[in-house]
């Protein structure tokens, strides 16, 4: 996450991109932008507030040798010549350009811009932000003519949020420049993090938690509900997560004889582990630290609802682990020949 309160943008050029694949060109700027005071106002928060609530950051990544990478070596360039910026920052499109392969991908403005006092960890450094527009909106545009107002659709870009954007921080740690980026339009994942960018999950605490909350809630969902029903799956997320909450440290023995209470879902755990490494071509460890910032923020996109096809709902609470096997009973009704559940309470709210 990172703090905007003390930003301000030292350089901005825009360029637009064309799809490689339907011949579309590229267009480049020869000048910086330079602002008045209203568009300034609204266009630093736009472009940095994505950025204040992205918790997990990147490294630059390559096969054979990280200089190589080419984002990483033009934003070198850039930190280091301050005169580079705008030569450098058209190379970063035609880069872009040569990742436009499909004619899925869609053209549109490009935005390089050199931030400064940007707060990271308690310390301010400069940072580059690469932004690609690629949606446009209609809006009403009213214009006096002969004594009378008229008014006519234009499109514009839309001030709410940005479509793909990357930070790369002028500071690093021992895997490199520390590097975050969001995706609102992610209908290619490929083409902007690992064609374009080409950037992994650094290897920290944050990744380690995200990869284990997602081993969970993957397990819950294919192995846990597909066998054993929707109980099941909620009350062990509900349980790993209070696990998450409870403890500074993931040791997955510890995690198993908390979470699980037959030894047959352990070992379905154990091997619904292996097939998950295996096929995200990841090694999850068997002990690390917990970020609580990655809890916080996944536990608010677990559902806990039980959806029963006879319109009805029932909503499980995630803060109360212990209130499902309590609480609510699964059974059958041989003269209905249909499941139920028997929900036991004290008072309605």
């Amino acid at each position: 996450m990172i703090s905007r309160k003390n930003a301000s943008i030292s350089k901005f050029i825009i360029h637009k991109v064309g799809n490689k694949s339907n011949d579309t060109k590229n267009v480049f700027s020869e000048k910086l932008v330079d602002f008045d005071e209203a568009s300034y106002d609204l266009m630093l928060p736009f472009l940095l507030r994505p950025f204040g609530n992205v918790v997990q950051s990147y490294r630059f990544n390559h096969h054979a040798d990280i200089t190589l990478n080419e984002i990483n070596s033009y934003s070198a360039q850039m930190f280091n010549d301050d005169d580079a910026f705008i030569e450098v920052s058209k190379h970063m499109v035609t880069h872009l350009y040569e990742q436009s392969t499909s004619a899925q991908i869609k053209t549109g403005d490009v935005l390089v811009v050199m931030f400064e006092g940007i707060e990271f960890r308690d310390m301010s450094t400069n940072a580059i932000g690469i932004f690609k527009i690629e949606s446009k909106v209609n809006f009403f545009q009213t214009y006096l003519e002969n004594n009378s107002y008229d008014v006519l659709v234009q499109k514009g870009i839309s001030s709410k949020k940005v479509d793909k954007g990357c930070l790369i921080l002028n500071q690093s740690d021992g895997e490199g420049n520390i590097i975050l980026s969001v995706d609102n339009n992610s209908y290619d994942a490929q083409y902007w993090i690992n064609k374009f960018l080409n950037i992994k999950y650094a290897d920290d605490a944050n990744n380690h938690t995200q990869q284990y909350i997602e081993l969970c809630k993957d397990f819950s969902t294919e192995i846990l509900k597909t066998s054993y029903g929707a109980q099941e799956r909620n009350t062990f997320l509900a349980k790993s997560i209070d696990f998450f909450r409870e403890n500074e440290v993931v040791n997955i023995e510890r995690f198993k004889e908390d979470v699980f209470e037959e030894e047959k879902h352990s070992r379905l755990f154990d091997d619904y582990k292996k097939e998950f490494e295996g096929e995200q071509n990841i090694v999850i460890r068997n002990q690390f630290d917990i970020a609580e910032a990655v809890v916080t923020k996944e536990k608010r996109k677990i559902k806990t609802d039980i959806k029963l096809d006879t319109n009805i709902q029932i909503k499980l609470d995630i803060d109360a682990p212990e209130a499902s096997s309590e609480y609510l009973e699964r059974g059958y009704d041989d003269e209905k020949k249909m499941h139920y559940y028997k929900v036991f309470f004290n008072a309605e709210n």
